[in-house]
């Protein structure tokens, strides 16, 4: 249990960062390619193994590693906008509303049954993010106020099943540090062949507060996936509890951190998105 609290904790973190990074205008992309950096070398620092570089390619894990990686700076640029634009609520809502979608995909992968009260769930959890997202001098309804909320809800419900198929199959539990540092080496390595390839274009900003905003960054970020692979791999809770928790957890701490730390104020309507979201989170998973 211990293991899902921190991995609430260090999650909530990053919401409240990537906040952070528009109040002391720390250029984002900068940042997050620095965090994948430092979080890469905490994971090499935690692995208790000898770490053999021409080894890792041959992991069973090693190619979905480098895909996950791809798909975790697309995310992580995607997810800070929101937090920056909409509001730490927000951003914490639409990512951990995102478990809907392996729930629809465990119906066509693994044959599993998704039943009326897990659809209602769903349907409630569509309503939720909409809910949350609205805002003041917003009562007409606008597609493009929707479209970061509902890009950080398919790419973090994708994260999340690859997260628990690696785990469940191919990560052993000594390698869950290794493993990490791997993905977080190609997302940082996706990351700077980006910035490289537009440096012509637009020149780098290297400087002291892009790289501590990286760093700080870095290590929640390596935390909040080691110790979900911590709190999968217990027996004594399900993957959908655990899910459960860690998505109440996060959405209910990070509301509570952006209402303390940056005074963000919810209306009636987005307290009833919130609200929603949990009531969603419990009909799938205890369904």
């Amino acid at each position: 249990m211990q293991y899902l609290l921190l991995s609430i904790l260090f999650s909530s973190f990053i919401f409240v960062i990537f906040k952070l990074y528009t109040r002391f205008k720390i250029e984002t992309l900068y940042a997050i390619i620095t965090n994948y950096v430092v979080a890469c070398i905490v994971g090499l620092l935690f692995y208790e193994g000898k770490v053999e570089l021409g080894s890792i390619p041959q992991k069973n894990w090693f190619l979905g590693a480098l895909a996950l990686g791809v798909l975790f700076i697309l995310v992580f640029n995607i997810m800070a906008a929101t937090s920056q634009k909409l509001g730490v609520a927000v951003a914490s809502v639409a990512t951990k509303m995102s478990f809907v979608l392996p729930a629809f995909l465990g119906v066509f992968l693994y044959k599993e049954y998704l039943g009326s009260v897990k659809i209602i769930g769903i349907i409630i959890a569509v309503l939720a993010v909409y809910f949350v997202s609205v805002k003041r001098n917003s009562d007409v309804f606008k597609l493009s106020m929707l479209t970061l909320p509902f890009l950080v809800f398919l790419g973090s419900g994708a994260i999340d099943t690859a997260i628990k198929f690696f785990q469940e199959l191919y990560v052993p539990e000594n390698e869950f540090a290794l493993f990490s540092a791997t993905v977080f080496a190609a997302a940082a390595v996706v990351g700077l062949v980006f910035i490289l390839t537009n440096s012509r274009r637009k020149p780098l900003k290297v400087n002291l507060k892009n790289i501590s905003g990286g760093i700080l960054l870095g290590v929640p970020n390596f935390f909040s996936i080691y110790f979900l692979l911590k709190a999968l791999d217990y027996k004594g809770l399900s993957s959908a509890s655990i899910f459960t928790l860690n998505n109440v957890g996060i959405v209910m701490l990070s509301t509570f951190l952006g209402i303390l730390l940056f005074k963000e104020k919810l209306e009636s309507r987005n307290w009833l998105g919130i609200g929603l979201a949990i009531i969603s989170i419990l009909l799938v998973a205890f369904s």
